[in-house]
């Protein structure tokens, strides 16, 4: 595979050549392809700058590399999903031999792409499509079946942290540098929290961008806000817990290793009797909280087992029950998905509409599934928009025609479908969770599958998008007069 493209920038670089990066290791997908070269250029123009999107660069290398396996699959007369298949990676870890915009190689840590594809069969109806689209020939109707595949590199470092404190109350307050764009990062990291340190989730509250407690933090951007700080703060929890249960053993007189942390309240495994809860270990964490007088000290004794003469923390520990952490990643790690569409081209106006519209999502074990399908949801809005409606249109000196929404599409609510998801969790061996990120997935295949869709309906090549109802009805025109080329499967 020998690639060549043109990226135009705009009048200036603000976030570097991070898009043409994303689309050159990208290209690839999920296939098995050993000998690849790419160039790019990155063009100065005089209209507006580009900067990262949902996606950033990715749609274009989907884009190139999907288109090209329709026409692979066109040129033999084989099955679109079968060309597909054939071609996909197989054994992981599996090295692409590029450097990612993190700096270090690109190297696909997990997945199951053959098991994602008979899923989306399954969910679209793959094998039993054509039934559909003679019944609506019959009908006077255009439909065509759309395909497209990705992988997603995701959870880019250099790092970010979680700091934990529980108080003496045993709420848990949470912290982390990251900052939220209504992701649902804050229910997300408390189910990380509450998981690991064994408390009901209502007691843990979770503040985002909070520089007293994390002076350093790098951002939400590229699919990492729960790769990164979700493994920091698991992390920072964990740390905690050692504590509290090193805390629990010196109450209880028990080695730490024979305790165990449940709803809110540590107790000796096996003795339900000896118990303490996690408010209490916060006040003995903090011996200056009890160590004025006897009716203090009194009161930290557990049916007397308390050994009272020696603090309950190491002389080597800090005061208080909380800690920090940070996760620095290894590299990044990546996500995968494929998308199938059902289009429908009107006959006389070339008005387009998608019927259906399925997906198939690996980001590892999910966290918060609702989450994620929300996130896989307005990825695939805004996918759709840049399929079929958003474009930025310039005259021949560069200046913006249609720079107001009176003038910019964008779909409405009655322009998506309602989106069919399924998913698969292939856990990541890179961060202790095993999660990828989610947050771009809908967004990247979107150009690619509709593209797919409306070729499939129409019968000729689709090489450009977005698309808008009148360049369709051109090509139409261009193809009855034989200066636009068939497919063959037509």
């Amino acid at each position: 595979l020998d690639v060549q493209f043109w990226h135009d920038n705009g009048a200036y670089l603000p976030y570097g050549v991070i898009c043409p990066l994303n689309t050159s290791t990208h290209v690839l997908g999920p296939y098995n392809i050993p000998d690849y070269r790419v160039e790019f250029w990155s063009l100065y123009t005089n209209t507006v700058i580009v900067t990262p999107y949902r996606g950033a660069g990715r749609p274009q290398g989907v884009f190139m590399m999907e288109r090209a396996m329709d026409a692979i699959a066109d040129e033999l007369g084989m099955d679109r999903a079968e060309v597909r298949r054939i071609n996909f990676v197989r054994e992981f870890p599996h090295p692409i031999g590029l450097i990612m915009q993190d700096g270090r190689e690109g190297i696909y840590d997990s997945g199951d792409y053959p098991a994602s594809l008979e899923k989306l069969k399954a969910l679209v109806g793959w094998d039993d499509f054509e039934q559909q689209r003679d019944r609506a020939r019959a009908e006077g109707r255009r439909v065509g079946l759309g395909i497209a595949c990705y992988v997603e590199s995701t959870g880019a470092g250099p790092y970010e942290g979680g700091h934990i404190e529980i108080d003496t109350s045993g709420r848990v307050h949470v912290s982390t540098g990251l900052t939220t764009q209504g992701q649902g990062h804050e229910t997300v990291f408390a189910q990380i929290v509450a998981d690991e340190l064994g408390v009901p989730i209502d007691m843990v509250d979770v503040t985002t961008g909070d520089t007293r407690r994390m002076a350093y933090s790098v951002g939400t951007w590229g699919s990492r806000g729960a790769v990164m700080s979700g493994n920091a703060v698991h992390l920072a929890a964990r740390k905690v817990k050692e504590k509290a249960l090193k805390v629990a053993g010196h109450a209880l007189e028990a080695d730490p290793s024979d305790l165990e942390l449940v709803d809110g309240i540590v107790h000796v495994k096996g003795d339900p009797q000896a118990q303490i809860p996690l408010a209490m270990v916060s006040v003995l964490s903090n011996p200056l909280r009890y160590a004025f007088d006897e009716s203090a000290r009194a009161a930290t004794q557990f049916g007397g087992r308390a050994d009272t003469t020696r603090p309950p923390i190491a002389d080597n520990e800090e005061p208080g029950l909380e800690g920090t952490d940070f996760y620095s990643p290894l590299r990044s790690t990546f996500a995968s998905g494929m998308h199938a569409a059902i289009v429908e081209t009107d006959p006389e106006t070339a008005d387009i509409r998608v019927l259906r519209y399925c997906v198939i999502h690996d980001c590892g074990p999910m966290i918060n599934p609702r989450i994620v399908e929300g996130q896989v949801h307005g990825g695939v809005a805004q996918g759709i928009g840049g399929a079929l409606y958003e474009r930025l249109v310039y005259d021949s000196a560069g200046q913006l025609l249609n720079a107001s929404f009176m003038d910019f599409l964008m779909p409405f609510a009655s322009e998506i479908p309602d989106v069919e998801t399924d998913h698969l969790e292939t856990p990541s061996p890179l961060n202790p969770l095993g999660i990828k990120g989610a947050g771009e997935a809908g967004t990247i295949p979107g150009s690619a599958v509709i593209a797919s869709a409306i070729e499939d309906a129409e019968g000729f090549p689709i090489t450009r998008m977005p698309i808008s109802p009148s360049e369709l009805w051109d090509l139409r025109q261009r193809h009855a007069a034989g200066q636009w080329p068939s497919l063959n499967r037509a």
